[in-house]
């Protein structure tokens, strides 16, 4: 039934711009990890921060969209996939609190080590969370996730060769979505020294992520044969031809510095893969769960077709401005700068408080993740509301004492 399948194509085409928008976000905390020492690796971070910060957080839009889609048209499907990937998701989920956490930190300080923790903390994170929602698609595509509340392996359902691979594949890809980006603002920002390091960078990321697709593919053929099968023949096929093509044109647009254009191949590029893993996988969502069995009832159906259309009346537009604010160079976070206001001796921050932090998030995170039962849970979450707590007053006096500093 038609009905049964438009929810999911809003979900694929909202994974597809998340993969495209938040993906590339997500490659930038690679290239800052790699950037090197010295100015010149300062000036590489400060241009991925720079470009990036004032649209991550919109980027997550359409994560938001594929989640809420999929959990109300197709509830069966995604308590299967929610409860046996719990540990990758929850390690996908966490590595974005961070990121989100050291945008906020970037310019609240402008000590060295400080500095230095801030951007280590933000590549990790950024290299956490799309491993891991590879993770996941891995597990889903290799058919480990089977229907039912936890029903597959905790711990081999995501962790298998398939899975894997499919975890660093997604980090590369964004790895390579980034660079050409960053090229692109770069040469909009008139640095060409920082154009040139990115398209340096998008070349050898173009290279290694062809190579990995095929090396996952290989790995496809031994290890999950359905996939294989899926992606070498019909629909998945096609799409994997488009996305190899368009991946080559990527490649030499961005050979040529023909950024803008090399963008939307390197785009249709991501598309094409996942369009290639969506063809390969119908017509089970799970291994003997069809999209028309997973599918709620046809007024919920309907009643989120209609909320998406009116949304998307205000989103579309929305986000079509913010964008142009940015690629006009309107929103430039490079004009701020980081705070240097004195420190009082009342300022100080307790060491004590970063470390009870610390081992309140650890305790929550093992309370969460390995125990069972609704007293374990609701400790979790009281000892992630105390990490809260413990953080503020870790990180926070510095700023208060600023505002006090500051005459009025």
């Amino acid at each position: 039934m038609v009905l049964d399948l438009i929810p999911l194509l809003i979900a694929l085409v909202g994974l597809v711009l998340y993969t495209v928008l938040g993906g590339a976000d997500f490659g930038a905390g690679l290239w800052q990890l790699l950037a090197g020492s010295g100015e010149r690796g300062r000036a590489l971070r400060d241009h991925a921060h720079r470009a990036n910060a004032p649209v991550w957080e919109a980027n997550h839009v359409w994560l938001i969209l594929v989640l809420t889609v999929v959990w109300t048209t197709y509830p069966s499907f995604f308590g299967s996939v929610c409860s046996t990937l719990a540990i990758p998701l929850f390690l996908a989920a966490i590595g974005i609190v961070f990121r989100g956490l050291t945008y906020a930190l970037h310019y609240a300080t402008d000590v060295p080590r400080e500095r230095r923790v801030i951007d280590v903390t933000f590549s990790i994170s950024s290299i956490l969370t799309p491993f891991m929602l590879g993770t996941v698609v891995g597990a889903i595509a290799s058919d480990r996730v089977p229907v039912g509340n936890a029903a597959g392996n905790a711990i081999t359902s995501w962790t298998n060769p398939t899975s894997l691979m499919s975890g660093v594949l997604a980090v590369c890809t964004g790895a390579f979505l980034s660079a050409v980006y960053l090229a692109a603002d770069a040469r909009r920002f008139s640095e060409s020294g920082i154009s040139e390091a990115f398209r340096t960078r998008a070349v050898a990321s173009a290279l290694i992520t062809g190579v990995l697709a095929l090396a996952t593919l290989a790995v496809a053929h031994q290890d999950a044969p359905r996939l294989y099968d899926g992606l070498t023949s019909g629909l998945g096929l096609a799409a994997v031809v488009v996305s190899g093509v368009a991946g080559l044109a990527s490649l030499g647009l961005v050979w040529l510095r023909r950024y803008t254009t090399a963008r939307l191949a390197a785009a249709v590029a991501v598309a094409g893969l996942l369009a290639g893993w969506a063809a390969a996988q119908r017509p089970d969502l799970l291994p003997g769960l069809t999209v028309q069995e997973a599918a709620a009832d046809n007024a919920t159906l309907i009643a989120v077709i209609v909320s998406i259309a009116v949304g998307a009346v205000i989103l579309f537009p929305s986000l079509a401005f913010l964008f142009r604010l940015v690629l006009t160079g309107r929103l430039d976070p490079g004009r701020l700068t980081p705070a240097s206001h004195p420190v009082g001796p009342d300022a100080r921050r307790p060491a004590w408080a970063g470390r009870a932090a610390v081992a309140c998030f650890v305790l929550g995170t093992a309370l969460f993740v390995f125990a069972d039962g609704d007293a374990a849970h609701t400790v979790a979450v009281i000892a992630f509301a105390v990490t809260a707590v413990f953080a503020y007053a870790a990180i926070g006096p510095d700023q208060l004492a600023a505002r006090e500093s500051e005459p009025e």
